[in-house]
């Protein structure tokens, strides 16, 4: 078991989410976690996140070596409850969770010579995507922004703006009619608002039909979700980055707050499995697991979920940058290479500054 540190170029432009959350770092590392064996089968996952190298080499060294050497790497579930194991002491941050998981699904399909997607079952082949935005100036960017998008492809567009209930119901309002009424229109909060604020905006969102109404509070009550789903009409999308995986997401659609669906991921939601559980829970109750983030993970998840319906790709920049992954009509493909399929340099990382041999 190795970690890699990585350079990891700042955005450009920047990301500016709402107001009382700050961007993306100017510049920052990344670090890859490799898992290897003794029969030369390995997988890797890749961390980027301020101070990845630091954490991931300190973790790689204290906390997952002793106690995964020597496991049997396709033992996948039994190795995630370990590293949940692991959690209960250390308090592992949440994107950390799902690292050592990932690398065993990426080893896994390596050894099947299959993409990730193809191992979990696969569902489709391909999914449409919708552009998600950062945070722009004022209402006449974000309607210039939104016909860039649609004009790439991109099948809906979804709104990350300021965090003042009233200025982003006049934002949402606009945009709607900007667009009409054929195109998906999504919007999330990033927490941004109490209880009070919900509502208001929330009764904006139905009247403009947005398709669902995203994180518009801290996920700490699930008591606030139950009652802001009783109190407006448009769909819910709960659970992006409320700690236990498929645990918590469980209580919000016990509580009846989960009224689209739950968010899912590799990277919040404990790694390819932690992921796939919180989909099939969702399932069952008949809700949506739309996945959350653009790296390439998300894409084997698009492809293997049956009950999720679009891929979220960032568009941070004006003019409008489509992401390469999104083609022409607006539609992500299914990878096709074996694993998880990262870039250059990463799914090979050697010749990188190497953490432990």
């Amino acid at each position: 078991m190795d970690a890699f540190r990585v350079p990891v170029p700042p955005a450009d432009p920047p990301f500016r989410w709402r107001t009382g959350l700050s961007g993306s770092p100017a510049s920052g590392d990344g670090a890859v976690l490799r898992i290897g064996t003794d029969t030369g089968a390995e997988g890797v996952a890749f961390l980027s996140r301020p101070g990845a190298w630091a954490m991931l080499s300190y973790l790689t060294e204290s906390v997952f070596r002793p106690e995964l050497i020597g496991a049997d790497p396709l033992q996948r579930e039994w190795l995630w409850h370990r590293v949940w194991e692991l959690d209960r002491i250390h308090e592992l941050p949440l994107f950390v969770l799902g690292l050592v998981d990932t690398a065993l699904w990426d080893l896994a399909a390596r050894l099947h010579d299959l993409p990730v997607w193809r191992l979990l079952g696969g569902f489709r082949t391909e999914i449409p995507a919708y552009a998600s935005t950062s945070t722009f100036a004022d209402i006449a960017e974000f309607l210039d922004v939104a016909d860039q998008a649609l004009a790439l492809g991109y099948r809906g567009v979804k709104l990350h703006a300021w965090g003042d209930a009233r200025r982003d119901a006049e934002l949402s309002l606009a945009l709607r009619e900007h667009v009409g009424d054929g195109i998906p229109l999504m919007y999330d909060g990033s927490a941004g608002f109490d209880l009070p604020d919900a509502l208001y905006l929330g009764d904006a969102l139905a009247d403009a039909g947005y398709l669902w109404y995203e994180e518009p509070m801290r996920e700490f009550s699930v008591t606030a979700y139950a009652q802001l789903a009783r109190s407006v009409r448009i769909p819910l999308l709960v659970g992006e980055t409320s700690d236990g995986a498929h645990m918590n997401s469980a209580d919000f659609i016990r509580a009846g707050a989960a009224t689209f669906g739950v968010r899912t991921s590799s990277n919040l939601r404990g790694g390819i499995t932690g992921a796939m559980r919180t989909a099939h829970l969702a399932d069952a109750f008949l809700l949506r697991a739309e996945v959350h983030g653009s790296d390439i993970p998300t894409h084997h998840l698009c492809m293997a979920i049956s009950n999720t319906t679009y891929y979220e790709s960032l568009v941070t920049s004006n003019p409008v940058r489509r992401e390469p992954a999104v083609d022409d009509d607006g539609m992500l493909r299914a990878p096709t290479a074996p694993g998880i399929a990262l870039p250059a340099g990463l799914d090979h990382p050697a010749g990188l500054e190497r953490f432990a041999a």
